[in-house]
């Protein structure tokens, strides 16, 4: 009986189960695949662990994050930002959207075989809400940008 009763006791204050397309066992999962932006420029950006799949996408234009956080598509807009900037990004953004703080740092890297956009080497999102653990995924990917967007950054 008394097992019974740990078990149940352990069972109700687990953590919830992640989502389907969970990457790496976290509630942060992959997005479905996203266009290139009407205007400016957008950074996709994937996880760089043991499951690969795209983690987040940040627009310049309008400033906005886009993540799926427990099984939920989110945008979050940005509400601060630091560093240098390149095709329209700062070395370190953040975005707010509820009770979810995320920030996301990045390193752009201009490279001559990559037309209208750039490379994203290294890059982190954190994310922090109300009541729970505090998550750091690493995550790398590419810029992309409307037609004509790139060639004035």
């Amino acid at each position: 009986m008394i097992v019974a009763f740990l078990f149940a006791l352990a069972q109700a204050t687990a953590a919830p189960a992640p989502p389907p397309d969970s990457i790496d066992g976290l509630p942060l999962s992959t997005l479905p695949r996203q266009e290139l932006p009407a205007r400016g420029c957008a950074a996709y950006l994937f996880s760089t662990g043991q499951t690969r799949g795209l983690a987040a996408v940040v627009t310049a234009d309008p400033a906005s994050l886009r993540i799926a956080l427990d099984g939920a598509v989110r945008d979050l807009a940005r509400t601060a930002a630091a560093g240098n900037a390149a095709f329209g990004f700062n070395g370190e953004t953040v975005y707010r959207g509820g009770e979810v703080s995320a920030t996301v740092t990045l390193t752009i890297e201009q490279r001559p075989n990559l037309n209208n956009g750039a490379a994203v080497p290294s890059a982190a999102l954190r994310l922090d809400r109300v009541g729970q653990d505090t998550l750091v995924v690493p995550l790398a990917g590419l810029v992309g940008c409307a037609p004509g967007a790139a060639k004035t950054r």
